[in-house]
């Protein structure tokens, strides 16, 4: 296992990082019990959670795991989505994050959460009262860094201006989505994470499924996260997508790849990209995401790969800057 630093704090992390979303939901205690073990077999060290999670049991089984190895590795959890029906069991205020902060240690058995995201911006609570309690925190022990998941670049910034000012803990990493459908990313996060030294840990590298092969413009199974969950049906719902899909894992098989691997060595191999998040409802689901570590991702390849889904628009209106019209610079 390859091991990279997560952005400038010194802590180095395995190449892949397994999410934990399937805990205690597609996958029971046993079979998330087996699927860690194997990931620790490989050494992968980085385990990506949230308190929304199973309302919580994904953590209470991570924490069940990690027991004996606890400072070998890296855990992650975040705070934002609705843990109860209270109107105020969600957001990013004061009162959520420091209620929500103690249960996920008490879930995860550890005195402190080495990465601590935001899971989301919150629209109706002062960015500068979350940055203070999340620096609180920080100071605390309860946390060792902080992070920011869901966040357009120009939200993130915002966040490390203010910490600057404040002198609080910044952001030391960033979870956007980043799959060969959902390309956003490459436009403002991905250059102010270089610019910044912002670990980038994203997440969905195979589309929820949709770059695995089991999908595709006239292939469309009767059931699947796609067709039955609706924020994921909206998500990916687009038809483009569905063909890119399938030009994908024609060449991928054409050039004897899985396609599953094949899309997460492709992700993982963006310059910004510290450690894609894989997921799996089961073992064998597990192997060929982390297969993608034997892929030797080229430029070549990467383009040949990148060429199959349309390239996103540049963040601003002077597209001929990435031509040889180019008006000069210095």
């Amino acid at each position: 296992m390859e091991y990279k630093f997560l952005g400038d704090t010194g802590v180095k992390v395995s190449r892949l990082c397994f999410g934990t979303m399937s805990f205690g939901g597609d996958a029971d205690e046993e079979t998330s019990g087996e699927m860690f073990r194997y990931c620790r077999d490989k050494g992968i060290n980085f385990f990506d959670s949230a308190n929304a999670y199973q309302k919580g049991r994904a953590e209470e089984i991570l924490g069940t795991l990690i027991k004996d190895c606890r400072d070998e590795l890296v855990i992650t959890s975040k705070v934002y989505f609705p843990m109860g029906e209270d109107v105020n069991a969600r957001g990013s205020s004061r009162r959520h994050i420091m209620k929500e902060i103690d249960a996920s240690l008490k879930r995860l058995g550890t005195d402190r959460i080495d990465i601590y995201f935001l899971h989301r911006f919150d629209d109706f609570t002062a960015l500068d009262d979350t940055l203070w309690v999340l620096d609180d925190c920080v100071r605390q022990g309860k946390i060792l860094y902080t992070g920011a998941s869901n966040f357009a670049a120009w939200q993130v910034a915002k966040g490390l201006g203010i910490s600057a000012r404040q002198g609080w803990s910044p952001f030391k990493c960033i979870q956007p989505m980043y799959n060969l459908v959902k390309r956003q990313a490459e436009v403002e996060i991905f250059p102010m994470a270089l610019s910044e030294n912002l670990s980038v840990v994203p997440y969905s590298p195979l589309g929820a499924g949709l770059l695995t092969g089991k999908y595709g413009q006239g292939k469309k199974p009767t059931t699947g996260r796609l067709l039955d969950n609706m924020p994921y049906k909206t998500r990916y719902g687009d038809a483009g997508m569905f063909e890119t899909a399938e030009k994908f894992v024609q060449f991928a098989r054409e050039n004897n790849y899985s396609p599953v691997s094949l899309a997460v060595a492709w992700a993982a191999s963006h310059p910004a990209v510290t450690a894609p998040i894989i997921g799996a409802r089961n073992v064998e689901q597990l192997k060929s995401s982390i297969a993608a570590l034997d892929i030797t991702m080229t430029s070549e390849l990467r383009r040949s790969v990148s060429d199959l889904s349309p390239e996103p628009p540049s963040a601003t209106d002077r597209n001929e800057e990435r031509t040889p019209h180019a008006l000069a610079s210095r």
